[in-house]
Order: structure tokens, then C-alpha cells, then sequence
């Protein structure tokens, strides 16, 4: 499906008045099929997941390469007639030039909305210098400053994520992340009321996005009562689905048995939601 300008510049409207108020479910679809159903299930807006794509081409998440990551995007943009947060890495660049680069070509995709993370992917040093992240989310600001259209930059510090559960070093980099253009702030790994209310009061006026991964005891209306403006998934629906597929197997495998299947959507209604 080739999309028209207007339809893009309507998606990227559509995808920032959501954030306006209230507080709205992001689920992470992995390929046009999950995210096909998940618009039907009546969602507002999709967003991608790293892993769940990795996973899908057999690799661990962050194997994927730039190129692949955008043809991604493209068939995900396409999909449905829903708004699309990108899941950006690190933006793809070794310099903030090359992040700028990158994410010139993820606009060029159609997408409403894109993020960075702070990652570093060593394992010595987890997160970046909040200097030379901060200069890539500058770099990816003044890129999407440059194509106009209205994309959303999400500032994302991954403290909670990598193994450095620093809420104050969080705060820190997520205030200085509103200072260099992000229009949506997020901490993945945060779960607590504290950490969240925290999160909120840090953030001032900008949306907050709490990544929900698993089971939590909060509800919907508890966490928008928080003052999160968004909820995504992350790659829990793609782990779900992996997790279908495991149980399916295991018995097979083990003890000769196909009592796993018993679980398995019918062919007639996967026929029937695509048709």
C-alpha cells in the first residue's frame, strides 16, 4: 500500500492529539499479521518492538541492521491505517551525524513517531555519557526539525533496562533529554507508583510512555491516574506469542504428545480476520 502525504501528515496529527490527554494503550505488533489483528481489537496506535522483529528473523534483539530495520517499518507503516511509533535503537549511528542520517530515512518510512535509547551495548558501561546521548537526541531532533511533518521524538533512558537501577541518574537524563527536543519521555523498566510518580513530576508537561511487559498489579486507570499519558507492551505480545509456540512443541517433543495444540487459533478465523 503506497500511502499519500496527507495520510501521513493525518496519522502523525492523529498520534500526537493522543497524547494530549487521557492515557492510551500502545501495543508492539512484530509483522503486519499481529499488527492487522491488533488494529481490529480496536486500538488507536501501534507501535514496533526491536525484539519481537529481531526474534521473527531469528536473531537476538539489536542484531538487526539499519537497512532491514527500515524495510520493517515500511511493511509495518503499511500494514494498517494506524499511527506507528518506531522502536530506533540507538539511532543506528556510531556519531550523532550518522543518527541524523538514520533517522532521516525512518521518516521517509511514514512513521509518527520514533525513539532513541541511551544503550551503549557494552557491557562495562551500559549507558552513554548523558553528554553524547544527549548530542544524539539533538541530531535526531534537528533531522526531524529539518523534514517538518510533525514526528515525535521519544528520549528514552534505559537505566532500569541495562542493569543500572539509578532512579536520580534516570530523572537526570530523562530532564535533560525534554531540554534537547524530546517531545515523550520514557524510563522502560520502572514499576513502582514511586518510580512512575517520580518519572511524571520529572517529565513537567511532556507524555510519559510506562512500558507494562508483564503482569503488574497496577490497572489501566491506576497508571493514567499516575499521570502516564501512554502504555506500550514492548516485546511481551511477540514473547507471548513465542511462549504459544513453546508449549505447543514441548510436549511434542518430550513425551510424544499434541496436547499443546489444543490452544491453537482456528484456521477459519485467522482466514477470516485477513480476508
Amino acid at each position: 500500500m503506497t500511502l499519500s502525504n496527507a495520510d501521513i501528515a493525518c496519522r502523525r496529527a492523529t498520534f500526537r492529539q493522543l497524547h494530549a490527554q487521557g492515557c492510551f494503550v500502545l501495543p508492539n505488533p512484530w509483522d503486519a499479521g499481529s499488527a492487522r489483528y491488533l488494529q481490529r481489537q480496536g486500538f488507536q496506535a501501534l507501535a514496533t518492538t526491536s525484539a519481537g522483529c529481531a526474534w521473527s528473523e531469528g536473531r537476538p534483539d539489536g542484531a538487526v541492521s539499519l537497512q532491514a530495520t527500515l524495510e520493517h517499518l515500511r511493511v509495518m507503516v503499511s500494514a494498517t491505517a494506524l499511527p506507528l511509533n518506531a522502536d530506533f535503537g540507538d539511532g543506528f549511528g556510531a556519531t550523532p551525524q550518522q543518527v541524523a542520517e538514520a533517522v532521516s530515512a525512518a521518516i521517509d518510512t511514514g512513521v509518527a513517531a520514533l525513539s532513541i535509547e541511551d544503550a551503549s551495548g557494552m557491557a562495562d558501561a551500559p549507558l552513554r555519557p548523558i553528554d553524547d546521548a544527549v548530542a544524539r537526541l539533538r541530531a535526531a531532533r534537528d533531522a526531524i526539525d529539518r523534514a517538518g511533518g510533525g514526528v515525535l521524538l521519544v528520549g528514552r533512558a534505559e537505566n532500569f533496562f541495562v542493569g543500572v537501577p539509578d532512579l536520580q541518574d534516570a530523572l537526570q537524563r530523562l530532564r535533560a533529554y525534554a531540554d534537547a527536543g524530546a517531545d515523550v519521555l520514557y524510563a522502560p523498566g520502572i514499576s513502582t507508583r514511586e518510580q512512575i510518580s517520580a518519572v511524571v513530576a520529572a517529565a513537567g508537561a511532556k507524555p510519559v510512555n510506562l512500558l507494562v511487559g508483564g503482569p503488574t498489579p497496577l490497572s489501566l486507570q491506576e497508571i493514567a491516574a499516575l499521570g502516564v499519558r501512554r502504555i506500550s507492551l514492548g516485546g511481551a505480545l511477540a514473547r507471548a506469542a513465542w511462549g504459544g509456540l513453546m508449549q505447543a512443541t514441548l510436549p511434542i517433543v518430550q513425551e510424544g504428545r499434541f496436547d499443546g495444540l489444543q490452544q491453537a487459533a482456528s484456521g477459519a478465523a485467522l482466514n477470516a480476520l485477513f480476508r
